[in-house]
C-alpha cells in the first residue's frame, strides 16, 4: 500500500475515535481523498481511451485483473449508494443526475458481478467524460455529508428500512460474487462505513489502477 495513503488512512482512523480529534479526522479524510482523486484525474491525460478497457492482468488474483474505467465505476457506485442510500436516505446522484443514460451503462449496480472480459465488454460502451463528471459530483456529495455528521453520529447503525431501501433499487446484483455487499454494509455503523468505502476502498482500487497504468506504459 502507498505508504503516504496508508499513514494518512491510519491518522484519520485514530482521529475519528475520538469527539475532540473527529473535525481534525475529517480534514485528514478530505485530503487523503483529494490525493487520491488527483490521481484518477490524471490518468485522463496519461491514458487515451483505450488505455481505460484494457485488462493486462486479467486472469490475475486481485483487483489488478480489472481495468480502470471499471475500478472508478466501481469506487464511486459504491459510494454513491453509501452516502445517499444507505447514510443520507435520498437519493443517489446516479439517479438524480440521470447519468445512465449520460455515460450510457447497461447496468447501475456496482459491477462486482461482472467477469473477465464481461467487465471491458461493459466499460467500452461508456463515456468517459460523463464518469469523471459523476465521480465529481459524488465526492462532492458525499464529503458535503460527512461535513454534516457529528461524532455521536458514528454509532449510528443503517436502519433496517433504509436496507430494504437498498435491495428494492436493484443497485446490488443478486449474483453471489455482488449480493453480500448488502449485509457487509448494513451490519456497519457510519464510524465503520467512513473506514471502508470512503477511504480504504478507494486506496486498494486506485492502487491497482497505478499498477495497471505502469503495465500499460
Amino acid at each position: 500500500m502507498n505508504k503516504e495513503w496508508s499513514e494518512q488512512n491510519k491518522k484519520m482512523q485514530s482521529l475519528i475515535r475520538k469527539a475532540d480529534t473527529f473535525e481534525q479526522g475529517k480534514d485528514v479524510l478530505f485530503e487523503l481523498r483529494n490525493n487520491l482523486m488527483n490521481t484518477l484525474l490524471a490518468f485522463r491525460k496519461e491514458l487515451n481511451r483505450e488505455d481505460f478497457d484494457s485488462m493486462p492482468f486479467i486472469n490475475a488474483d486481485g483487483y489488478h485483473s480489472k481495468n480502470i474505467a471499471y475500478s472508478i465505476w466501481h469506487i464511486f457506485r459504491i459510494e454513491d449508494i453509501v452516502a445517499h442510500t444507505l447514510i443520507c436516505g435520498d437519493t443517489e446522484i446516479l439517479f438524480s443526475g440521470d447519468y445512465q443514460r449520460r455515460f450510457n451503462s447497461s447496468i447501475i449496480t456496482t459491477g462486482n458481478e461482472l467477469v473477465t472480459e464481461q467487465i471491458s465488454d461493459f466499460t467500452k460502451q461508456l463515456d468517459i467524460s460523463e464518469l469523471y463528471s459523476y465521480i465529481a459530483e459524488v465526492k462532492k456529495s458525499t464529503e458535503e455529508i460527512i461535513r454534516s455528521l457529528t461524532f455521536s453520529d458514528l454509532k449510528r447503525p443503517v436502519s433496517s428500512e433504509r436496507k430494504e431501501n437498498l435491495k428494492a433499487l436493484n443497485v446490488v446484483s443478486t449474483d453471489e460474487r455482488a449480493v453480500w455487499l448488502i449485509d457487509y454494509w448494513c451490519n456497519k455503523d457510519l464510524r465503520g462505513l467512513i473506514q471502508m468505502p470512503f477511504s480504504r476502498h478507494w486506496i486498494m482500487h486506485v492502487e491497482a489502477c497505478q499498477r495497471i497504468k505502469n503495465k500499460l506504459k
